[in-house]
């Protein structure tokens, strides 16, 4: 599966914008830029793959606010320990605010798995994709959820790892997330029933169908790193993604 190539005519005109917006407010999220730049959020993530990324193109230091602090020191804690056995005073200490402001603007750990999710996770970049490409076949949507996820997740393993033990797990913070997973995975179904409708995917359940494609690409990006120590033959990260895509494709086309 060739790659998709980004297009430096648009990778310049979303730059430019983030200077100016950026200087306007430090903390303007990815549709503004989007936006002030003429073009979809889809292609925003096509091109830069994270609002990080965007920053680190235009060299720029985001502005940590009280948010963003508890974000970035929650996700470092997560990596070594549960979200049951992770204490807010410590992370209220790690981020450098106080136990009143964390509460304020993360009320419990619940909140904060969703604020994880919804920062680090590649679910905005996948709603997007959907959004834009509602209509497209799954040769075009498949590949670039597929991009999104290794874009994403592939530059976070670790976080990932502790996102989804946590969500296996079922806690009771898991179940004040069913909007968000409605949000996103309802959305990916709900296109993938369309795509059955349509002759293009073959008749299962559309969450079947979601698992086939998707399950291998988490399964490979949360194997990786052992797998290199265990067996060191490389691979190249972005293409062994393509061809779990191109398999999750033939499998599933009627």
């Amino acid at each position: 599966m060739p790659a998709l190539a980004a297009d430096p005519t648009i990778r310049r005109q979303v730059m430019s914008a983030a200077r100016e917006v950026l200087t306007e407010d430090a903390g303007a999220a990815v549709a503004e830029i989007a936006g002030r730049a003429g073009v979809s959020r889809a292609t925003f993530y096509r091109h830069f793959g994270s609002r990080a990324a965007l920053l680190e193109s235009v060299a720029l230091e985001p502005r940590p606010d009280a948010r963003a602090r508890i974000l970035a020191a929650a996700k470092d804690m997560l990596i070594g320990t549960s979200l049951a056995e992770l204490s807010m005073d410590e992370l209220a200490k790690a981020a450098g605010v106080s136990r009143g402001t964390l509460y304020r603007l993360v009320p419990g750990k619940g909140a904060l798995l969703q604020e994880l999710i919804e920062t680090y996770s590649p679910f905005e970049a996948i709603r997007a994709i959907v959004a834009e490409h509602r209509d497209d076949p799954p040769e075009v949507v498949f590949p670039l959820i597929g991009r999104a996820i290794v874009g994403v997740a592939g530059e976070r393993l670790g976080l990932m790892r502790g996102i989804f033990h946590e969500v296996t797990a079922g806690g009771p913070a898991v179940a004040e997330m069913g909007p968000l997973f409605e949000q996103t995975l309802g959305l990916l179904a709900h296109y993938i029933a369309g795509q059955m409708a349509a002759g293009r995917i073959r008749p299962m359940h559309p969450i079947l169908a979601l698992q086939a494609f998707v399950g291998p690409i988490f399964f490979h990006l949360m194997t990786r790193p052992t797998i290199e120590r265990l067996v060191p033959l490389p691979m190249d990260h972005a293409a062994a993604v393509d061809e779990l895509v191109a398999a999750a494709l033939e499998g599933l086309t009627p």
